[in-house]
């Protein structure tokens, strides 16, 4: 996607290690033009595989998950990191590594909102390793549903993550693909 492309290379910051800064339109300030503008791009790549439900994790993830599921009509549900006292005692966990933060953490949803037989479109900020999104593949799993599909705003493919999920069989989808990020570069694939 074109304006998300422009964006990463006139805004986005290579901190080295593999690490982008998108905070300024992503991650920490939101665009929500833009962000609206990759919901519906994710919506219009994935409506032929009829998601139920859009699956997310906690934080980064919430914005192009939320407009993706705009675009569906669909509910959004996104993995929590921490417990709170509002949901049952009785939740799907799991724990993924998390890139930016350099340490385990932990992805929680409550069975009220991811239910057996529900067909779930995974949406994150990145697809970096395919760790985090590997733990919401298994939150599914193991609420019976069935992951139908997962779409990223930004892929480090340098960082092996497609690989990593190309066993599940599902359609994977990125709208900006970075293939490397090696001196202070980041370079995009056309």
């Amino acid at each position: 996607m074109q304006a998300l492309k422009e964006r990463i290379l006139r805004e986005g910051k290579n901190l080295g290690g593999g690490i982008l800064k998108v905070d300024n339109f992503i991650n920490h300030q939101v665009d929500p033009l833009l962000m609206d503008a990759c919901g519906a791009e994710l919506a219009r790549r994935f409506a032929h595989v009829n998601p139920t439900r859009v699956l997310t994790a906690e934080i980064s993830g919430i914005a192009p998950a939320l407009t993706t599921a705009m675009h569906l009509g669909i509910p959004v549900v996104y993995a929590r990191k921490s417990k709170p006292i509002t949901m049952p005692n009785q939740v799907y966990l799991t724990i993924a590594p998390s890139h930016t933060k350099g340490q385990m953490v932990e992805l929680i949803v409550s069975p009220e909102y991811l239910k057996p037989g529900e067909r779930v479109l995974i949406i994150d900020d990145f697809l970096a390793t395919g760790q985090t999104i590997l733990g919401l593949v298994r939150l599914t799993e193991a609420a019976g549903a069935t992951v139908v599909g997962i779409g990223t705003l930004i892929e480090k493919t340098f960082e092996g993550g497609r690989k990593a999920l190309e066993h599940l069989g599902v359609p994977i989808e990125s709208l900006a693909v970075i293939t490397s990020m090696e001196n202070g570069q980041i370079i995009l694939a056309p």
